[in-house]
């Protein structure tokens, strides 16, 4: 019986699970939105709520504790420099998972772990040129036009 043992193994020995955890933490921080499984989304959030603790205190010592574990310095500057300072007045609570339903595959409970003040489709084509914007626009058009010439 497994009373009182925390947390789970998701099927991985103890150095796969860290590296999950730390690479859906800096992908968290990066993007500000993952789609996950839902008992990944929950297994990685104390773990990505403490890296945001770190990033407030802002101090070398909490920026080389998050260093080791995210092992990125694009990510820890990310962190330190845009993200955690969102947080500065809010005691806890940085992110929000968002039950999704099951994967097409193979049905596994799908869901999105995301921080709280994120804004769906506000960076959604922050790095694209104004050339492949209007490539996309005309791609969405293109549909509505054909139908009204068939019409």
């Amino acid at each position: 019986m497994r009373h009182q043992r925390s947390g789970k193994k998701l099927g991985r020995d103890s150095a796969h699970r860290k590296a999950l955890y730390a690479n859906l933490t800096a992908s968290l921080i990066e993007h500000g939105r993952i789609k996950t499984t839902e008992t990944k989304a929950k297994a990685v959030r104390p773990v990505a709520e403490k890296m945001i603790t770190l990033g407030r205190e802002g101090s070398i010592h909490a920026r080389r504790q998050a260093l080791a574990y995210l092992r990125t310095q694009e990510v820890v500057h990310k962190l330190f420099s845009e993200v955690a300072p969102r947080f500065k007045d809010r005691p806890g609570g940085y992110t929000r998972v968002v039950k999704l339903g099951p994967r097409q595959g193979d049905a596994a409970p799908m869901a999105y772990l995301e921080l709280v003040d994120f804004v769906p489709g506000g960076e959604e084509h922050e790095g694209e040129s104004t050339a492949s914007r209007g490539r996309l626009r005309r791609r969405r058009e293109q549909p509505a036009e054909q139908a009204e010439a068939t019409a």
